[in-house]
């Protein structure tokens, strides 16, 4: 249907197509290399255009049409230049990850337990333990400059640590939030505007936290696929995998450098098939400062004050949908991973299908109280 994207809008041809582009370095002023349609750029030449302030915007806007227009990733070399800083928060979140195993929490979202170790929320988690290392180690222009770039200034920046231990296997071909953490299903209900969106919401990246050549498995890159408009549907197809699986390329990285990507690139960690190297790195989210609403509503209270009205009006289902969608949080995000993990899917529970579950089961109000509560606690720092 017009306006919106369906497993038929997904031709291969034409995403072959697109994949295959070259990246013409010429038009590229800032960056010292292209290797394999992904442009690398120096920690010295970086370091040296942020110092200009017409330099800064001018190499902000280079990366800004790499990632949106061109092949839609960069290379940082020397991204956080305190290396003492990276082995330092290294060791923290080292401490970290020996805590929450003993706790029983911690895994990975993508691999076997034991072969990889994910810290969620690892941004807040150092800037508690260890403040004097979190402000060396995000001392980074270069980190702050690129997200500026795709985000604009206030942006907000989360974190996540992975660590891929020899063994540890591949990711699964995909694209990420906002809208590559949906099923196909709930992709295919947004509008065809909002996967042009979804992109320019969020931008990607990592920090190495070690050197990683290409036997530890970096991440498996797909240049150019980020402007592909049916995309996020087409990222779940087993055919847009293979060609995945055919296609990618990898970047090998060194301690320090960064790795930073438009959310819609087709991309997958990759397989560690190293014998010694324990792969840790820091994946970045990070978000448009935009992405808020105009006032604070405090949804729970009315959640549980609308239920039993709603309840016993016996409203049809278009009708009952149209008036949760006004009141409860239909969003499942942000929230408190680990505390609220996705189980059977990409995502927890959201308030509002927690009230139409409620609806459906004919939950007592004692009953949904808890259960709203419950579902609100649990997403709290």
């Amino acid at each position: 249907m017009a306006g919106y994207y369906a497993t038929d809008d997904c031709r291969i041809e034409a995403f072959e197509a697109l994949i295959s582009e070259p990246l013409d370095a010429s038009n590229l002023r800032f960056a010292s290399d292209v290797v394999q349609n992904i442009p690398v750029y120096t920690a010295a030449d970086t370091s040296a255009a942020l110092g200009n302030r017409a330099d800064r915007q001018a190499l902000m806007a280079e990366w800004a049409q790499v990632l949106g227009d061109l092949s839609g990733v960069v290379v940082l070399k020397g991204a956080v230049p305190d290396l003492e800083a990276v082995d330092q928060a290294t060791a923290v979140f080292e401490q970290i990850i020996e805590e929450e195993r003993a706790g029983g929490s911690g895994g990975d979202h993508f691999g076997e337990r034991g072969a990889n170790d994910r810290i969620w929320n690892s941004l807040q988690k150092l800037c508690l333990r260890a403040p004097d290392v979190f402000a060396r180690y995000f001392a980074a222009p270069a980190i702050a400059a690129v997200s500026e770039a795709w985000l604009g200034p206030w942006y907000q920046m989360t974190n996540q640590i992975n660590v891929v231990r020899p063994g540890g296997k591949a990711q699964t071909c995909h694209r990420d939030y906002h809208l590559g953490f949906m099923t196909e299903a709930q992709a295919q209900s947004f509008p065809a505007h909002a996967h042009r969106l979804s992109p320019a919401l969020t931008l990607q990246g990592a920090v190495a936290h070690c050197d990683m050549p290409i036997e530890s498995g970096p991440t498996k890159l797909l240049p150019n696929s980020q402007r592909y408009g049916p995309g996020y549907v087409a990222a779940l197809l087993p055919a847009f995998r293979a060609l995945f699986e055919e296609r990618h390329v990898q970047a090998p990285l060194e301690k320090g450098d960064g790795l930073f990507f438009n959310p819609a690139l087709f991309h997958a960690a990759g397989d560690n098939t190293s014998e010694d190297i324990n792969r840790m790195a820091n994946l970045m989210q990070i978000g448009s400062p935009m992405g808020r609403t105009l006032e604070r509503i405090d949804r729970t209270a009315m959640t549980r004050a609308l239920y039993p009205a709603l309840r016993d009006l016996g409203l049809g289902e278009q009708d009952r949908a149209a008036v949760i969608g006004a009141c409860a949080e239909g969003y499942p995000f942000p929230t408190n991973l680990d505390t609220d993990p996705p189980i059977g899917g990409l995502a927890s529970e959201s308030q509002a299908e927690l009230f139409a579950r409620a609806l459906d089961e004919s939950m007592s109000e004692a009953d949904f109280a808890a259960a709203l509560m419950e579902n609100q606690h649990k997403r709290l720092p």
